[in-house]
């Protein structure tokens, strides 16, 4: 069943909304005359800004036109609480609004379930949408979902790859191995997030910047790099404006925690890794087995990481009010990320290319058999340039 018009109108203008609200989910609203003329639309501004409920209105206002009576169709339940901003619900109540359509509603434990209760205690008819519109609205705004219901962002990892998987040369050379088009692809899903993470391993072999360099994106996610001994480089190039860097430490030297904060760089100290035990308990959650000790293909190069304490980084990375966490790293986080459970989504770039030999996108555990890999759901398929975009989850991921 397609979306009605209006709402698929409110959908576009909350897309336009990405990378400029965060933390603040990402909502379009259009008010709509009984006669069917739109009188005013929005989106939401950046925080502590205006919601899209108050754009709308007031664009309707400057237009000279009357809202008593009108439809509000907004892609999110308006808000019922004070916050940075007044309620929305109550500005839809004075502004004599008759019908709001809704296409989901709030997971914020501050809202869920009162924005319609408020509105409809005002008299006000209110429709939730059909479940495609609701699909769509929950799917923009799925980091917003995540942090609500589990307390933690929702982890995107990032990879460009060959075709046969490898990332790099035995050597660690990878410039280039996608497209132009498929790097400047790989920004734009930056913008899409609060932080960047990456490992202090690939800071040191790449000296990436992990910015949004090139598109116009009003906000720069904060720039995590997990490196328990502060071994990243005062010159690193991701310290380099704009934008605020995180340093996640684990009980690092005073003389190298203090280089980098006159470098503008916050540390954070966070708990070390999980012990093996803890490990392996976590790789089974995950959906795999431990390998063997010395399994039928020779001795397995997976080592537990002993790092940071990587649930602890993302509930630290919640309460920090990050929605979406971008992960780009190099195999070994990645693959502790993975035998953690902790990866929502896989985001990954194929080049038509084949390497033969070179680095992984990931170090995991030799699995003693094929019945114990875990499966994904292939969600989407694009075509970048040359390159193949696949978008993946585990199954179920989603659901919270």
């Amino acid at each position: 069943m397609p979306v009605d018009p209006h709402l698929t109108r409110a959908l576009t203008l909350a897309h336009q909304s990405l990378g400029l609200t965060d933390p603040n989910p990402r909502v379009g609203c259009v008010i709509v005359a009984a006669d069917g003329r739109v009188l005013g639309e929005g989106h939401t501004q950046r925080a502590g800004g205006p919601h899209a409920e108050v754009v709308a209105l007031r664009q309707a206002r400057e237009r000279g036109h009357d809202t008593v009576g009108a439809t509000a169709y907004v892609t999110l339940e308006p808000c019922s609480h004070h916050g940075r901003t007044p309620p929305c619900a109550d500005a839809l109540v004075a502004a004599g609004i008759a019908r709001v359509v809704i296409a989901i509603g709030d997971p914020n434990p501050l809202v869920r379930g009162q924005g319609v209760a408020r509105l409809r205690a005002a008299g006000i008819a209110v429709d939730m949408a059909d479940e495609e519109a609701a699909r769509i609205s929950r799917e923009l705004n799925i980091g917003f979902f995540s942090r609500m219901v589990r307390g933690r962002p929702w982890v995107r990892m990032k990879v460009a790859a060959s075709l046969d998987g490898l990332t790099a040369l035995p050597d660690g050379r990878s410039q280039w191995i996608t497209s132009d088009a498929a790097r400047l692809d790989g920004r734009r899903w930056r913008v899409r997030a609060g932080a960047v993470l990456t490992g202090v391993g690939t800071v040191l072999a790449d000296d990436p910047r992990l910015d949004v360099r090139g598109l116009d994106a009003p906000l720069t996610p904060v720039r995590v790099v997990l490196d328990s001994q502060a071994r990243t480089p005062p010159h690193a190039r991701l310290l380099e404006p704009p934008g605020q860097v995180l340093i996640v430490t684990a009980g690092a030297d005073d003389s190298r925690r203090a280089v980098l904060q006159g470098r503008g760089a916050e540390l954070l100290d966070l708990p070390a890794a999980r012990d093996s035990a803890a490990a392996a308990a976590a790789i089974a959650a995950a959906g795999m087995k431990a390998a063997p000790t010395l399994p039928a293909s020779g001795p397995s190069t997976h080592r537990p990481s002993r790092g940071i304490d990587l649930p602890a980084l993302l509930d630290e990375l919640g309460r920090r009010s990050v929605n979406e966490l971008h992960v780009e790293a190099g195999a070994t986080l990645n693959g502790a990320l993975i035998a953690h459970g902790l990866v929502d989504e896989y985001l990954i770039y194929l080049a038509p290319k084949l390497l033969g030999r070179g680095r992984g996108m990931w170090d995991l555990p030799a699995l003693p058999s094929l019945d114990g890999a875990p499966l994904l759901d292939i969600v989407e398929t694009t075509l970048i340039g040359g390159d193949l975009r696949l978008l993946a989850r585990p199954p179920g991921r989603a659901d919270f």
